[in-house]
């Protein structure tokens, strides 16, 4: 096999007349001058979506569900009923607690009259006293017994109000896994439903602690760094572009140890009740310079987390430069803060290729451009790149 290999590439390698022929190595390098001009770039942060409050509703109280009163993505209002829970129960342990409260008030009434009798019957030295403290102690227990008497009723009235489960605040119903006849508790692991408030929500994003840094270089401090902050924009998931523009509100005070990214978020307004908690987006940071130096990312190089340049000099022989980038990128170019100016040339296609004192050929991106299309057709022709 390893013959026929080497006898195939040996025929196309061969040119007329028998002689092998290499492909030219060409030693033509895009390159472009430097220029300022207005630039507008977007950073975008893959985006989650949450209500400012997502409140889980659960039972206090163990019982069946008797009945549900809403639906799932209904709007509610705060103190609006949501689920019945069977009061059987409840009812009857009110009425118990109250039957005993009865009872205890009976208790005390007679024992008063007995503790009365007692205390003549002492000061008359027939019974002794510690008949009469026993009487009066007796007393005392059967108030005691009273007091809790009253909380167990507070208590069992409690429980039968929980039997009807109302919305915390106004919002939107979520997802209701249970329905009329299941048995729920407050140990239930999943909740009834989510009741999630959404006239604004909070948008989660993250950047990287060298990006976090950056910033609060750049404005002295996360504080001032979150209100030099531009106004920013929410895609979301079908590739739309929110209608509202919204801002950052806070930064995480800790950086995730196995993502090394801090979590930032934003508020927008959401009046229509476009946004759902949940969903998903990206964030797009935006920022403006007026003299930009901007230069396309694949005219960069990166050795030990530095970005360098090879800049063209005026006898077509290449030099790296090391350059400074704002962290805000669009993915397809950098804006540079320092290490280039107007008027340079640099190489902005095929800097893997080159190495420093090298000679090149200079050519326009549009002679690139025609010699990708021809190196195309070629191919095409069944021509070996460099054939005539």
């Amino acid at each position: 096999m390893k013959k026929i290999a080497y006898f195939s590439l040996a025929l196309a390698l061969t040119a007329c007349g028998g002689k092998t022929q290499m492909p030219e190595q060409s030693n033509d390098f895009t390159v472009e001058t430097v220029r300022t001009a207005e630039a507008d770039v977007n950073t975008s942060y893959p985006a989650t979506i949450r209500g400012i409050q997502d409140i889980e509703i659960r039972p206090k109280i163990a019982g069946h569900i008797t009945k549900v009163l809403v639906d799932e993505g209904d709007f509610v209002r705060a103190g609006q009923p949501m689920f019945l829970i069977d009061r059987v129960q409840y009812e009857a342990a009110v009425k118990s607690a109250e039957a005993n409260i009865k009872v205890m008030q009976s208790n005390i009434s007679t024992q008063e009259l007995t503790v009365e009798n007692k205390r003549k019957l002492y000061e008359k030295q027939i019974i002794s006293k510690y008949d009469y403290d026993i009487a009066q102690n007796q007393l005392q227990a059967f108030k005691a017994q009273l007091a809790q008497s009253r909380a167990a009723l507070t208590d069992a009235k409690n429980n039968l109000s929980y039997c009807t489960i109302t919305s915390p605040s106004n919002g939107v119903v979520g997802t209701i896994p249970f329905r009329v006849g299941s048995l729920v508790s407050s140990a239930s692991a999943e909740p009834l439903t989510t009741v999630s408030n959404i006239s604004k929500v909070y948008v989660y994003f993250s950047m990287t602690e060298k990006q976090l840094l950056d910033l609060t270089r750049e404005s002295g401090g996360i504080e001032k760094a979150i209100e030099a902050m531009p106004a920013i924009n929410l895609v979301l998931a079908d590739g739309s572009q929110y209608s509202q523009q919204g801002h950052i509100t806070a930064v995480s005070g800790v950086i995730d140890q196995n993502t090394g990214a801090v979590q930032m978020r934003a508020t927008f307004d959401n009046a229509g009740l476009i946004l759902r908690s949940g969903g998903t987006g990206s964030i797009l940071i935006p920022t403006h310079s007026d003299n930009a130096i901007l230069i396309p990312q694949k005219a960069t190089y990166d050795i030990q987390n530095k970005k360098f340049v090879y800049i063209v000099n005026q006898n077509n022989t290449v030099d790296s430069r090391e350059i400074q980038v704002m962290t805000q990128n669009d993915g397809k170019s950098y804006i540079v803060t320092s290490g280039l100016k107007a008027g340079e040339r640099i190489v902005t296609e095929g800097v893997n290729q080159l190495k420093k004192g090298m000679k090149i050929n200079p050519i326009t991106p549009q002679q690139a451009e025609k010699n990708r299309a021809k190196a195309n057709q070629d191919l095409k022709d069944g021509k070996m790149p460099g054939e005539k």
